[in-house]
């Protein structure tokens, strides 16, 4: 049974897909409407033609006028029905980009609401290949069902009416060879949805990798690893390359099947119906023969359309199970219903009995107690991996604690909405973040409408201002991914300024110097001092001659505070704060 279930989507996938037609029944009405009327004209056009070939090849003279009026109808319905067929396309568009339109934005929206445990454990370039890549492989699919499905479906049903009002025995002949194609459709498709989907696998880790070498191409250059990366790559191209060899391959046999069996059908057709056109007790006239045979290539031509539309949703559906892992992914648990804002925050923090772990199996801060009044400076220090940033990510509520709770002016953090206890919160972080756009509007990410007399003020507060009035553009600097070509520095005195633009009135510094050059930090450091003058303020850092006016040392360990006081009581405690301190200052 396992075995069978990788061969086809998951259960509710096709239901998920047709659910986003909702929006749209308007155009699929439209669409069925005209599939309806498109089939209609087209199998008229063959009785015209027949009634013609009996006029023409009857006893007597030949009724030019009848034969010419039969030609205007023919060209009448040809004109209709290319009409409808642009009119229906133009629905099937319509409905498909909608629906992929809908679909990448709920997936965008989800995933602004996932847990940042979920987006630790994914890599991104897979993301990014469901939501973008996929989807476009999907709305082919869709397209492609839209468009070919509906008409090949009523195309068979009405030739078989058709068929029927003509000759009954002969349409039994063309019946009872339909099934073969129908096995032969369903035989091919059972086996191509889980090799189009390994194929939407192997290409999304392609893409991870590719952002991967691209994003860290420095490092991977500064390592001479460009072998090891190709070599990865080289792996993964073979990998796809097969795939997509083997998927190809029983797609590319769906055609040459169904016509093979089609043209059993046509050879019947031809065969039987010439019976029964011929000799004394004919049942059929020529045209009627001609019409038939008409019928009969069209009534197996959709089982050729539909044979691939099959194939191609297969793959669809393979990259629309992909796509809803994303939507179904955990998402943060909402608000609590009575959640309120966080009003004008005096600043007062305390950690009561906090516990957390990102795995159980591997227990990080334990019943960590702190108390922090309105306005002191608290800076946190300690080896790399004992707990500092994670007590910043609790306290942003990137993560919830395990046991315990956080307070800010005697509240529970979980008792209030995210969304206004982060706007509480101002954050420099040791990473930088630059969107593609202008210096300006990086500058004003956090606060759309400010001025730029308040941009400028912001920069120059930030000793950012200097540098960019040196750049061509200054203010005006398009700025590329991540920042393009600016310095580490310079793309962090650029989210500094951000900072110092909207200053919120608690703050978070996690290593926001880190990047910066002894003399630019010595004036960040003077900034800083006015930003947080009032504020409560959290100092993460590495660099200890950077935190001695703190008002409190945190020195953390292990994933619990070991230490805490004043620069001065810690060194002369001479513990581990004092190690630390010392071995900075080595000779």
């Amino acid at each position: 049974m396992p075995k069978q279930s990788k061969k086809r989507a998951p259960r509710g996938t096709l239901r998920r897909v047709l659910s986003y037609l909702k929006g749209y029944r308007f155009f699929l009405v439209a669409s069925l409407l005209l599939s309806v009327g498109t089939v209609l004209f087209t199998l008229l056009l063959p009785v015209l033609i027949g009634n013609a070939i009996d006029l023409i090849i009857a006893p007597g003279n030949v009724d030019f006028d009848a034969i010419l009026s039969i030609f205007k109808k023919a060209a009448l319905i040809i004109g209709a029905t290319a009409l409808f067929q642009w009119l229906m396309n133009v629905s099937n568009n319509k409905m498909t980009f909608g629906i992929v339109r809908n679909i990448r934005n709920d997936a965008f929206a989800h995933l602004q609401k996932v847990p940042f445990s979920y987006l630790d454990s994914q890599k991104t370039g897979d993301i990014v290949s469901r939501v973008i890549a996929d989807v476009d492989q999907f709305s082919d699919g869709l397209l492609l069902g839209f468009t070919q499905l509906f008409t090949g479906v009523m195309t068979i049903l009405g030739t078989l009416l058709f068929m029927l009002l003509i000759h009954p025995g002969i349409t039994l002949v063309v019946v009872l060879v339909t099934p073969i194609s129908l096995l032969v459709a369903a035989f091919i498709a059972r086996r191509t949805y889980h090799m189009f989907k390994k194929q939407s696998e192997i290409r999304g880790m392609q893409t991870a990798l590719m952002e991967e070498a691209i994003g860290s191409h420095k490092v991977v250059a500064a390592f001479s690893a460009e072998q090891a990366m190709s070599a990865r790559f080289y792996d993964l191209n073979e990998r796809l390359r097969d795939a997509s060899l083997k998927a190809t391959f029983f797609s590319s046999i769906t055609n040459p099947s169904t016509r093979f069996v089609n043209s059993l059908v046509y050879t019947g057709v031809a065969l039987f119906g010439a019976l029964a056109a011929i000799g004394a007790g004919a049942t059929l006239t020529v045209g009627e023969l001609s019409c038939f045979l008409s019928y009969a290539n069209q009534y197996t031509k959709p089982f050729n359309e539909i044979s691939g539309v099959v194939t191609e949703l297969q793959n669809a559906l393979a990259c629309a199970a992909r796509i809803f892992e994303v939507l179904d992914s955990p998402t943060e648990d909402p608000d609590r219903e009575d959640a309120t804002a966080l009003v004008a925050p005096k600043g007062h923090v305390e950690f009561r009995d906090v516990c957390f772990s990102y795995s159980f199996e591997k227990p990080l801060i334990e019943h960590m107690n702190l108390t922090v009044l309105p306005g002191q400076r608290i800076a946190i220090v300690g080896p790399t991996g004992c707990g500092k940033t994670t007590v910043i990510n609790l306290l942003m509520r990137f993560y919830d604690v395990n046991e315990g709770a956080i307070l800010i002016d005697g509240r529970d953090i979980r008792s209030i909405k995210r969304s206004s206890l982060r706007e509480s919160l101002g954050m420099v972080l040791q990473d930088t973040w630059l969107h593609s756009g202008t210096i300006r509007e990086n500058i004003a990410f956090g606060n759309a409408n400010a001025t730029d007399e308040e941009i400028v003020a912001a920069a120059k507060a930030a000793h950012a201002h200097s540098f960019i009035k040196r750049l061509e553009k200054g203010y005006d600097t398009y700025l590329g991914e991540d920042g393009g070509a600016l310095s580490q520095g310079q793309k962090q005195l650029l989210c500094i300024s951000r900072l110092m633009l909207s200053p919120p009135p608690l703050l978070i510094l996690d290593e926001a110097t880190s990047s910066i050059d002894t003399r630019t930090e010595q004036r960040i450091q003077k900034a800083f001092a006015t930003l947080m003058r009032g504020r409560t303020t959290f100092v993460v850092a590495h660099r200890l001659s950077t935190i001695k006016e703190s008002d409190m040392i945190l020195v953390m360990k292990d994933g619990n505070v070991i230490e805490q006081g004043n620069h001065e009581a810690l060194l002369a405690r001479n513990g581990f704060y004092a190690t630390l301190y010392h071995s900075q200052f080595a000779k």
